[in-house]
């Protein structure tokens, strides 16, 4: 039986090998790939052909975007060619909130199980911010936006 707190569905994934590029380039196409609506993108090291260290750059994207992301990955690196593949998967509900902490608001994401909040991730930019402003170490505006009550 299905659980209602969780929802299935298809995404593709999106990779290219990449032994070319520098790093600011590698940056630039992966932000370039979550502002055009993947999901997620990252990479991962590889040793390809004559010992060459490399990168697979990997997109997960929804499948209305592929096509759109395949481009983008031929505009934005030095790939001769992307390969993809359709992949279920499964997430669970979240919400997200704010919370106040000594130090200020924090916004947060909630992981929702059977009706139950699982876990909760402040969301860091909030927490960095905060922690700079204040002069406290981070880990302390982490846990008091985590305790906060829901």
């Amino acid at each position: 039986m299905d659980d209602p707190s969780t929802q299935s569905g298809d995404v593709l994934l999106l990779e290219c090998n990449l032994d070319d590029m520098t790093p600011e380039a590698l940056g630039y196409a992966l932000e370039q790939a979550l502002m055009a609506g993947a999901l997620d993108a990252w990479f991962t090291p590889v040793t390809m052909k004559k010992s060459r260290p490399a990168v697979v750059f990997s997109v997960l994207c929804r499948p209305e975007d592929g096509s759109a992301l395949r481009r983008l990955l031929l505009h934005e690196t030095t790939s001769l060619g992307v390969r993809w593949r359709r992949l279920q998967r499964e997430t669970a509900q979240r919400r997200g909130d704010q919370v106040l902490t000594p130090w200020g608001p924090v916004r947060r994401k909630l992981k929702i199980l059977d009706g139950a909040v699982v876990s909760i991730k402040p969301e860091y930019e909030d927490c960095a911010r905060l922690a700079r402003e204040h002069g406290v170490p981070l880990r302390e505006v982490v846990s008091a936006a985590q305790e906060a009550e829901i």
